[in-house]
Order: C-alpha cells, then sequence, then structure tokens
C-alpha cells in the first residue's frame, strides 16, 4: 500500500451562478422543475444501503400548489429506527477504520457531483418541495452544500494535524477517533445544505449516522441520499428515516451506544432532548455529544448616521428572503425617529415592487411559507397586530392559502420595544421595527440585549466608527455572528462560520473544526524509546560528605 501525507485539494467556494435570461443553467433548471413537476415519485426509506418501505404512504406536494403532488413517501416507525441504528453499527469498524483520505475522497466527490450533474436537480427539488426561488436554493442546496464537503475535507486534516510536541527520547501523537456508538441526524426543511451536512459531518469523521429529515423537506432528502450513494458512501453509513419526531427520539435516546447528536429545528425541541439525554444519561456507553443550532430573534440596529438606502436593502433581504424562513433572518429593527420617515418610505417603495408567487417563475422574489401550521401562526400574529393599541401593519399583512401558503412581506411597527412581535421567534416574512428616540440611543441597546433568549445574528449599520465600536462591545453577546453594515444573513462557508449561543444554540459553528472536532474522541499516545530501568530519582542520593 502507498504511504504519505497527503495534501487534499484546496478548498475554495462553489461560485454561484446567476440563472440569468439567456443561461444556460436558467434553460436546465427549468427543463428540470418541468420534468421534476410532471411525475410522481415514490420516495423509500434507505437503511443500510437497502430501500426500504413501509407501505404507509404520506403525500408530498409544494407550499405554493398545495393540490400538485410531487410524489408520496414511505412513513417508517421504531421498528425502522432500530433497524437504522443497527444497520450504522455494523458499519462502524469497517469506516471508521477506513483510511481518511477514502473518507476524504467520497465527500470530496460528492460536491463534486452537487456542482455537477446534480445541481438542477436538487435545486428543482428545493424549489418544488420546500418553496425557494432559484437564486436562494442554489445558494443553499448546490453551493453551501458543496463547500460544506470540501473545507470538512480541510479543517479535517487540520484536526489531524493538531499533535503534541515532544521532549528529546519520546514521541508524542494525538490519534483522532470516531466516537463510540451512533450519531443521531435531525434536520429542519430551510436549507437543503443544512440537512445534508448534519449527517455528512460526523460521517467525515468516521461515524455512523441515523439521519431523520423533516417532513417537510423529504423531497430534497431523497436527492441528496442518492448523491451520497453515488459519491460511494459505504451501505450502512448514513441511514435515511422516515419517522416522526417523538418516536426517533424515543428509540434513539433510549439505545446505549447513542453517542451523539446534530441538530437544527426549534428550542423547545432541543431543550426536550437535552432533558431526554439527561434522564437516560446512565444507559450510554459514553456521555452523548449534544451539537445543536434552534433558531433566533435576530435584529438589525441602526443609529441616525447610518446609509439609509442600504439600512432598507438590508431590511428587506435580511427579512424577506426566503419569507423569513432562515433561523437568520432579520426578525426586529430598531431605527432613530431621525432617520425612520426616509427608511419607511423607501422600504414602502421597494416593497411595492416585490413580486409573490410560485419559484417556476424565476422573476418573483418571494414564494410561500412551508406548510399550514406555520401560515396559520404568522396569520394570527399579523391579525392581533392589525388590532393591538401597541403595533400598526404598516406594509403587507395579507394572507391567503387558497392556492398554496402565501403571506405578504410584512412589517409591523411596535410602539412597545417587548411587544410580543419583537420577543417572539415568528419564522417568517413578518420584520418588527421599534422606532427609538435618538437621544435614548444607550438605553435602546440594552433593551435589544436583554430582549430575546436567542443570540444567533445580529447586525449594526452606522457610519461613526465610535460608535460601531461601541454596539460592536455592547452586543458582543447578542449574536454568534455580527455584521456590520450588511444584512444579518448569508453566511458562507469557510468565510463566516455559523452558530450562535444563548438559546440559539452550541455555538460549534457549522462547517469549522470547531464542529467537526465534537465528532472525534481524541487519544494521546506516548512513546518513550529509553525507559528507565530503575524506580528512584537524583533527589533521592545522600548527600556527599
Amino acid at each position: 500500500m502507498i504511504k504519505g501525507f497527503f495534501n487534499v485539494p484546496v478548498a475554495v467556494n462553489e461560485p454561484v451562478l446567476s440563472y440569468a435570461p439567456g443561461s444556460a443553467e436558467r434553460a436546465e433548471l427549468r427543463e428540470t422543475l418541468r420534468e421534476m413537476r410532471s411525475r410522481e415519485v415514490e420516495l423509500p426509506m434507505i437503511i443500510g444501503g437497502k430501500e426500504v418501505r413501509s407501505g404507509k404512504l404520506e403525500r408530498m406536494h409544494p407550499p405554493h400548489d398545495i393540490k400538485h403532488t410531487l410524489g408520496y413517501y414511505h412513513q417508517g416507525d421504531a421498528s425502522h429506527v432500530r433497524m437504522a441504528i443497527d444497520a450504522a453499527l455494523a458499519a462502524r469498524s469497517k469506516w471508521a477504520s477506513l483510511s481518511w483520505e477514502h473518507r476524504a475522497s467520497v465527500f470530496l466527490k460528492a460536491a463534486d457531483l452537487l456542482a455537477g450533474p446534480y445541481r438542477a436537480k436538487l435545486n428543482a427539488a428545493t424549489m418544488l418541495g420546500q418553496s425557494k426561488n432559484a437564486y436562494q436554493a442554489e445558494i443553499d442546496a448546490a453551493c453551501e452544500l458543496a463547500d460544506f464537503f470540501r473545507f470538512g475535507v480541510r479543517e479535517m486534516t487540520r484536526i489531524y494535524a493538531m499533535q503534541p510536541e515532544s521532549a528529546r527520547g519520546i514521541w508524542n501523537y494525538n490519534e483522532f477517533r470516531p466516537l463510540e456508538g451512533f450519531i443521531y441526524a435531525l434536520t429542519p426543511f430551510n436549507f437543503t445544505s443544512i440537512a445534508g451536512n448534519l449527517p455528512a459531518a460526523p460521517a467525515l469523521m468516521g461515524n455512523v449516522v441515523v439521519w431523520k429529515p423533516s417532513k417537510t423537506a423529504v423531497y430534497s432528502a431523497g436527492v441528496i441520499m442518492e448523491i451520497f450513494r453515488e459519491a460511494g458512501v459505504p451501505d450502512g453509513v448514513i441511514n435515511l428515516v422516515f419517522v416522526s419526531g417523538p418516536v426517533g427520539a424515543q428509540t434513539v435516546m433510549d439505545h446505549p451506544e447513542f453517542a451523539g447528536i446534530h441538530f437544527t429545528g426549534s428550542t423547545g425541541v432541543f431543550q426536550s432532548v437535552w432533558k431526554k439525554i439527561g434522564e437516560n444519561i446512565y444507559k450510554y456507553k459514553s456521555y452523548p455529544r449534544i451539537v445543536g443550532e434552534t433558531g433566533g430573534k435576530d435584529f438589525i440596529f441602526a443609529d441616525a448616521t447610518a446609509d439609509k438606502q442600504a439600512l432598507a436593502i438590508a431590511m428587506v433581504r435580511g427579512a424577506f428572503e426566503y419569507q423569513g424562513q432562515k433561523c437568520s433572518a432579520a426578525s426586529r429593527a430598531y431605527v432613530p425617529a431621525s432617520i425612520w420617515p426616509e427608511i419607511r418610505e423607501i422600504l414602502g417603495r421597494e416593497l411595492a415592487t416585490v413580486k409573490m408567487g410560485p419559484p417556476e417563475d424565476f422573476t418573483n422574489f418571494f414564494n410561500a411559507v412551508i406548510d399550514e401550521s406555520s401560515f396559520d401562526k404568522l396569520a394570527g400574529f399579523i391579525d392581533r397586530a392589525r388590532t393591538d393599541k401597541d403595533a400598526d401593519v404598516i406594509f403587507g399583512g395579507h394572507c391567503d392559502k387558497s392556492v398554496g401558503y402565501f403571506i405578504e412581506p410584512t412589517v409591523i411597527q411596535a410602539y412597545d420595544p417587548k411587544y410580543i412581535t419583537m420577543e417572539e421567534e415568528l419564522f417568517g416574512p413578518v420584520l418588527t421595527v421599534y422606532v427609538y428616540n435618538d437621544e435614548e440611543m444607550d438605553a435602546t441597546l440594552d433593551i435589544l440585549d436583554q430582549t430575546s433568549m436567542y443570540a444567533l445574528t445580529g447586525a449594526i449599520f452606522s457610519q461613526d466608527r465610535y460608535n460601531i465600536e461601541k454596539f460592536t462591545r455592547k452586543l458582543e453577546n447578542a449574536a454568534g455572528n455580527f455584521y456590520i453594515n450588511d444584512k444579518p444573513t448569508g453566511a458562507v462557508v469557510g468565510q463566516q462560520p455559523f452558530g450562535g449561543a444563548r438559546g440559539s444554540g452550541t455555538n460549534d459553528k457549522a462547517g469549522s473544526v470547531f464542529n467537526l472536532l465534537r465528532w472525534v474522541n481524541i487519544r494521546t499516545i506516548k512513546e518513550n524509546f529509553n525507559p528507565p530501568h530503575r524506580y528512584t530519582y537524583p533527589n533521592f542520593a545522600p548527600d556527599k560528605e
């Protein structure tokens, strides 16, 4: 066997294609959308490399076209989760012992499949199944997932290079082995890239995985699994199950070989998971790793010197790209009274040009929210703001679910900084603005910092360098990803490692060395080339007369 210290390909971010009129990628994506809409698929679970059908079929449909059927998936139960755990554990020894460069090759190939032959298919599946427009699908499904794989390989090699010092006559070295047992990946609907990365990151480090995607993102999850299999992920290393959240959690977290969870979702679910792990801690072979990102109540704060046009555009993009269904989406904004009339005018002018409709029409900036329960929740908050004395709906607010789950981009002005939509995560296209008196800027910063349990993303807008430093220091615990004169969304793998603290999660920074370190155990080995032959030390010798 050839031996060597191998250099992996240089990791660079996948270029984002434009899908401009007349471009080849636009034509390909449009044709792929047409073809995928024209047929119904039947998605089995993939357990131990085999297609598993339960016979209990659940319908999939676009959120923006609820009468259209994309296909059906096979709903599983606890027996399928147990089957997946057994398959993962059976595959563990062989996968864990595989040379790291071969694990790297699998995920580098997956990245190239994403960037090439599967690009249009995964983007189209994301557009149809999750109602995401072409550009948002491109930066998420194709580019970010490819980035996760390529930069993940690079970060893996950096971890393996973390070695201790050695003294004369001694050689010390670290070996980074996968966790003992299996990992549970519980993934969300809003980012296809997260759905792919949460099972892939532990697998890259030699772990085996049981993967449960969101029921509203099964359509794209099926394509990701195709990519994994074509890239050469061995049978049983990543097992895809379609089960309810409670069934998956109960079965996985009762198993003694449960070694960790990689999670993105709601704070409530994550806290219940943590509690369940604590209750079962005596059952496990080792202490499970708990890695999670759980959402936010993300902010924009401006002072009177802010670039007004840039601020307004950051509010539109930050709050309303992908219908505000990004955990990083701007949900609350604090604007000084001295510039608010002009900001309001620009906001109204820009929002009047926003087109809403199905993502198959590439001219639509805005599409549907994910499902009926989300629609009903958001519509309830908007209706409440219309009648509450402490708030007004100043833009948008129209809701219609006759064809799809469409809610207009909505801006609420709150007259109380503690109004409910300033505090509660809505996860939809609703931005609440609080207008503060300029002389109360410092007090408003305190209110911002104390208002939310979350600390995921935040943005400040100012042209005053003293204020920029002040805001940055004052809000140091309010956001894990902090933006100066930019919207609080759009973190790029390798450039802005993503994650937040407080109620937003464990801040392990997806796509970075910090995250991948959670999926290994370190064994430090010392070899002594000249071991002592006596038990005594020099100080035990008697003094000379």
